[in-house]
């Protein structure tokens, strides 16, 4: 059944956005419909109001759910030749600008992407305090960035082992961050699309975090990001989500991936 045949839809995203403050009208709806229903029938129900008992009454379910919906995928220096050019090229430019940076990792999830920004700055310029925002959605993965771990052998696979060495401890099969990096990174709640966006930042990332968003909730989110961002301030975007009106929102795409506020 599509989500326009499916009359209890409607129902059941007014119900989810009373619980959960996700409101499901800014995502694609075909296919967050078929993720819910997949999810759902994992569960063993194909019933709205049963499955909304089910999150009710299982706080590991509600959890899972949710962490479902906003596809927690991470790993350290994510698409490491981007992060390359980051590292080499975006944020040597930015440091010639102001040698103190404001940057917020927006959709954070675990931490991976912060924490990665925190070692790179503090291989540029050591000693020196920028300042780290990372925020999301969902309290659970907030709450291992703020751990700090652990994190599995895949989640550091494209780390070298000198940033290992120097970052890391080792813990069972896993590797936490070690202390002076983890009070690096400031961790906040944040939901991208209702709430209300710090400004002044020289760069923002917001990467893999908008594949099921609708073209109006993402054109309002780049919007704000805009907005967000200094006069000369970078917007730093995932593999899949080339911004394709960025012109009409005063962007200058300076590299793939990389656009810039003028």
């Amino acid at each position: 059944m599509s989500w326009q045949e499916d009359k209890n839809w409607e129902s059941f995203k007014e119900k989810w956005l009373r619980k959960s403050g996700i409101d499901l009208n800014l995502y694609k709806p075909a296919q967050m419909h078929r993720r819910i229903n997949n999810f759902m029938e994992r569960a063993g129900t194909d019933s709205y109001d049963k499955f909304l008992e089910m999150v009710s009454a299982d706080k590991d379910l509600y959890h899972a759910f949710f962490e479902h919906l906003t596809i927690n995928v991470t790993e350290f220096f994510r698409t490491p030749e981007k992060f390359d050019d980051l590292e080499k090229i975006i944020i040597p430019e930015l440091l010639k600008k102001s040698s103190k940076l404001r940057i917020w990792s927006a959709g954070c999830s675990t931490g991976a992407e912060p924490y990665s920004l925190a070692m790179m700055l503090n291989d540029l310029t050591p000693g020196v305090s920028h300042r780290i925002l990372a925020t999301d959605l969902d309290v659970e993965m907030l709450a291992k960035a703020k751990a700090g771990g652990p994190y599995n052998p895949n989640e550091v696979k494209n780390l070298p082992p000198a940033r290992i060495k120097n970052y890391f401890t080792k813990v069972n099969d896993g590797y936490m961050v070690n202390d002076a990096i983890k009070h690096k990174i400031e961790l906040k709640q944040h939901n991208l699309l209702k709430d209300r966006f710090e400004t002044g930042f020289n760069l923002i990332l917001c990467r893999n975090v908008v594949i099921y968003f609708t073209e109006e909730a993402k054109d309002k989110l780049y919007r704000n990001f805009f907005a967000a961002l200094k006069e000369g301030g970078i917007l730093f975007v995932g593999g899949t989500e080339a911004i394709m009106n960025f012109r009409d929102m005063g962007y200058t795409q300076i590299r793939p991936f990389f656009y810039q506020k003028h």
